[in-house]
């Protein structure tokens, strides 16, 4: 096999130039960003570097193919004529997952069928044998059918990048690690900066932050499926762990504090923090966002409940009421709220400086950002809270 490699990593629609200045840190060539994506070239070591380092990626695909397919023989065709005796071994238990969106090639458990059917016939004939036992270690193979153009990808990741190793259990609408970790990118959090968060859940938001401050590389805890392919080198991940370890800022001096109105919900947090290695630098308390009072120099970072996914609509309109008038009544030196609250804004009570359309899994979500605007900063063609009916 080659060692250059074409990869693609997925993430949250919205946080598509966080990912790609984090790729482009890790010394990847090639990087171009399309929606829902980051595409970057590198050997085995950038494999291993973006599993290990990468914060807002769900995963990490070696692309092993790309042809317009619009036929069953053609999608055979196309898998049939990659290498894959140069990339799985006789005895690999290689799974299939897809998807086709707007192809003539619709049935995905129909492609699935093809594309093992291949991926088997084209390995017998490679490794000279009559039987695949499938007893070895685990290939995810994954294939991606967009407009009639099939890709073809090897899944280095094997569980998804969000999942970290220490988020055991969750509050009932947790916000993923990864899309946490680009908000905390999207709110400027440096070695330096203290964080906020009156709806903290599980913690998952603080503790992102806390690892993004300290430079605690978020895959340090965890396995992942490229260390077992035979075709890279298991060097490269010890050496990509070793340089991530060096990497860390324990010195930083950031704080996180977390509240919640659930006790259970706190206590899940401050465990969560301390599987995360953040236990000394974030605590978690129950208190109601009513109370809640921003510190000055505070980045305050939520995700409150809004009605599509928990509770009731109006209670959720109620709480980002209150959430306006306690940061109105004392403001940190800025507030960035998820939601698919789409009239946030005017339950808040205020517009928001900037916003940032996200998906939060499915589901439509802005990033409402509030803080003071540089100086020099034209913002006189917005129009006024006043006109938009909103009161400071």
């Amino acid at each position: 096999m080659p060692q250059h490699y074409t990869l693609v990593a997925p993430c949250f629609f919205g946080t598509e130039s966080t990912l790609a200045f984090e790729v482009r840190r890790l010394g990847a060539e090639n990087v171009k960003v399309t929606d829902g994506r980051v595409t970057f070239e590198g050997g085995p070591t950038i494999i291993a570097a973006a599993n290990l380092n990468l914060r807002t990626a769900e995963r990490v695909l070696l692309l092993l193919g790309t042809a317009r397919v619009t036929t069953f023989d053609e999608l055979f065709d196309a898998v049939y004529d990659i290498a894959w005796e140069e990339l799985l071994p006789p005895d690999a238990e290689f799974p299939v997952k897809g998807s086709s969106l707007s192809s003539q090639l619709s049935s995905v458990p129909a492609c699935q069928s093809i594309v093992k059917k291949a991926v088997v016939k084209r390995l017998m004939a490679g490794h000279h044998v009559s039987a695949l036992p499938e007893t070895g270690a685990l290939y995810k193979l994954r294939f991606a059918l967009r407009k009639d153009v099939v890709e073809i990808y090897l899944d280095t990741s094997g569980d998804g990048l969000h999942k970290r190793g220490y988020r055991r259990n969750a509050t009932l609408a947790p916000i993923k690690e990864t899309l946490a970790a680009a908000i905390a990118d999207l709110g400027h959090v440096r070695r330096d900066t203290t964080v906020q968060d009156p709806f903290c859940g599980s913690g998952t938001l603080v503790i992102e932050a806390a690892q993004k401050a300290l430079n605690i590389a978020p895959g340090l805890h965890r396995r992942f499926a490229a260390e077992a392919f035979q075709f890279l080198p298991r060097s490269v991940w010890a050496e990509e762990r070793a340089k991530a370890i060096a990497a860390a800022r324990p010195d930083a001096a950031f704080e996180g504090v977390g509240y919640d109105i659930d006790p259970a919900a706190v206590a899940l947090a401050n465990a969560n923090a301390r599987l995360a290695g953040v236990g000394d630098r974030c605590r978690f308390q129950v208190a109601d966002v009513k109370n809640f009072a921003a510190q000055k120099d505070a980045i305050v970072l939520t995700n409150p409940p809004y009605g599509e996914r928990l509770g009731d609509a109006e209670e959720a309109a109620k709480l980002a009421g209150t959430l306006g008038e306690v940061w109105r009544a004392q403001q940190g030196a800025g507030l960035y709220v998820i939601t698919a609250d789409a009239a946030f804004e005017t339950h808040f009570g205020q517009r928001a400086v900037k916003r940032r359309k996200i998906y939060n899994g499915m589901i439509p979500c802005q990033l409402y950002m509030y803080f003071t605007p540089r100086a020099g900063r034209n913002s006189s063609k917005q129009p006024s809270d006043k006109a938009r009916g909103f009161h400071r």
